[in-house]
């Protein structure tokens, strides 16, 4: 089971070694307090997520700015509580959600085990959709930046994932071939159909155990990845 000709291993962070949605609801829970916003936090979450979501997937799709993104998926979250906010309070709350995101820093079960087993075996690269000036915050802040030799963002080449181009920038800057790298991540349209469109070998990390087409190479949990590596 296990895959040959492997030198190089690429993963995405977010949802896939950071875990999202637990420091996100932290974050949100600090803005909420300085901004005086009486909404319980796990509620919001729930309608913020899918929202948040699409609006990734738009932004991928570079059918909205990253300003948009930013101000369009607290917007929208509000309406649905019949909250509106003037623009220059959706941007503050924003601003101040950005900032405090990478100040907790769980990371998915098994992150730390995985990265360190890996580590010995292979060189380890990031490539993320996730803006510049956080993305480096976070692997700082975690702990992990020191098992990776090269970060690769979308915001660095100019694309985003699933655009070959943010592959072939990762694989150039990390002086590898395609064939002999694999990208692991838990977005199946941009990690994995983007990284196969370069030629690379994939692992979905499919924890949220989305229908994908059974040929493809799978995980639903991280030690899962000693299996194949």
């Amino acid at each position: 089971m296990g895959l040959k000709n492997i030198t190089d291993v690429f993963f995405d962070l977010d949802h896939t070694l950071w875990d999202f949605d637990k420091n996100s609801m932290l974050a949100f829970n600090r803005v909420f307090i300085k901004y005086n916003i009486d909404i319980e936090i796990s509620t919001f979450i729930k309608v913020y997520e899918p929202i948040n979501f699409n609006y990734w997937k738009l932004f991928r799709e570079e059918k909205v700015s990253k300003q948009e993104l930013r101000r369009g998926r607290l917007s929208e979250t509000f309406k649905t509580f019949n909250m509106v906010f003037p623009t220059k309070v959706i941007d503050a709350l924003a601003i101040s959600y950005i900032e405090e995101l990478p100040l907790d820093n769980h990371l998915f079960n098994g992150a730390e085990m995985i990265l360190n087993y890996l580590t010995e075996k292979y060189i380890l690269h990031i490539i993320t959709n996730g803006f510049e000036e956080v993305q480096l915050l976070k692997l700082k802040n975690s702990g992990i930046k020191k098992h990776f030799s090269t970060v690769t963002t979308s915001e660095e080449v100019g694309v985003k994932k699933p655009n070959p181009m943010i592959f072939s920038s990762a694989l150039k800057k990390a002086n590898v071939n395609a064939s002999n790298s694999i990208m692991i991540g838990d977005t199946f349209e941009a990690d994995i159909l983007g990284a196969e469109a370069v030629g690379m070998k994939t692992l979905f990390y499919n924890h949220r155990k989305s229908k994908i087409p059974t040929c493809n190479r799978m995980i639903y949990s991280l030690e899962e990845i000693r299996n194949f590596l």
